[in-house]
């Protein structure tokens, strides 16, 4: 069964020509995919490779990305001097000097230190050049996130069985009580009528049509052979190989929405007891379903 969290963390390095690239994912539950890639400067161009080879491990989820690289390659850094800057800086000190009537001084250190002033850019291998070498160290990183994701999956999925295992047999302690409920209801309806009409004469025929017009009004054998035909959805959605969260949020909505009509239906306490156990059950199903992709 390929049921998996999105929640995960993973962890890839690859080193070559004295250069370290670094992988690391965070990821955590969302709707949809929701992205977010931080990458080396000068390296932007990589952004779509980077999100086709990690949208081929993750479907649904907020993912966090961050691929970083270190030490001392064939890679240099050079610094460029934006001079356009430099000049606009000068004007300004020396407005600011005319205006408190001293001479200015121009301290090269305080002026590099301005925003904009120094250039970084990346030489060497071009980004193209280095993907192999990087895409190594995130398939790492995917592979290790990928790994924690589905042991907690596994145990997503052993809870949810657990747990529609326990909803089974609420449900079928429901589908034992409800015929002989029906026969009560049907006696007492009989009772009532013959106690408010007394002596008065009734078409015995017509009476049991309309007794079994009032009983039918609370059968809800309709709903619960749906719970059946949902539970054997449930456990075909487990056996997917793609992201079944939605679905299984989905299905879950009509899971509540028989529960209810059952409880609406069934005026007894003991039933309304079950009802209450089953969506119960369903909403801790519900919760853990959100984590799932």
């Amino acid at each position: 069964m390929a049921c998996k969290s999105m929640t995960g963390f993973g962890r890839g390095e690859h080193s070559a020509d004295g250069l370290v690239w670094m992988a690391e994912i965070r990821c955590v539950n969302n709707r949809y995919l929701d992205l977010k890639i931080k990458l080396p400067p000068g390296y932007a161009a990589l952004e779509e490779q980077v999100r086709k080879k990690v949208g081929a491990y993750h479907q649904r989820g907020r993912v966090d990305l961050l691929l970083a690289v270190s030490g001392t390659g064939p890679a240099t850094v050079k610094i460029d001097v934006n001079l356009g800057v430099v000049q606009a800086y000068k004007a300004a000190l020396t407005q600011i000097a005319s205006e408190l009537g001293v001479q200015p001084v121009f301290d090269p250190a305080f002026i590099a230190s301005r925003p904009d002033v120094l250039v970084q850019e990346q030489q060497g291998e071009s980004a193209e050049a280095v993907w192999p070498l990087i895409e190594q160290a995130l398939v790492q990183a995917l592979v290790d996130c990928e790994t924690m994701r589905c042991q907690e999956g596994a145990s997503l999925l052993a809870d949810l069985q657990e747990r529609m295992a326990g909803f089974a047999r609420i449900l079928a302690q429901i589908s034992l009580a409800i015929p002989e409920l029906l026969k009560q209801r049907e006696q007492l309806l009989a009772e009532r009528v013959q106690k408010l009409l007394g002596n008065v004469q009734l078409d015995e025929q017509r009476l049991c049509q309309e007794l079994a017009i009032l009983a039918d009004k609370t059968d809800v054998t309709e709903e619960i052979v749906r719970l059946h035909s949902h539970m054997a959805q449930f456990r075909l959605f487990l056996t997917e190989r793609e992201a079944v969260g939605r679905k299984l949020d989905f299905l879950f909505q009509e899971f509540l929405r028989e529960v209810n009509t059952i409880a609406s239906k069934i005026n007894d306490a003991a039933i309304a007891s079950l009802t209450v156990e089953l969506k119960s059950e369903l909403e801790k199903m519900r919760e853990q379903i959100q984590n799932i992709e």
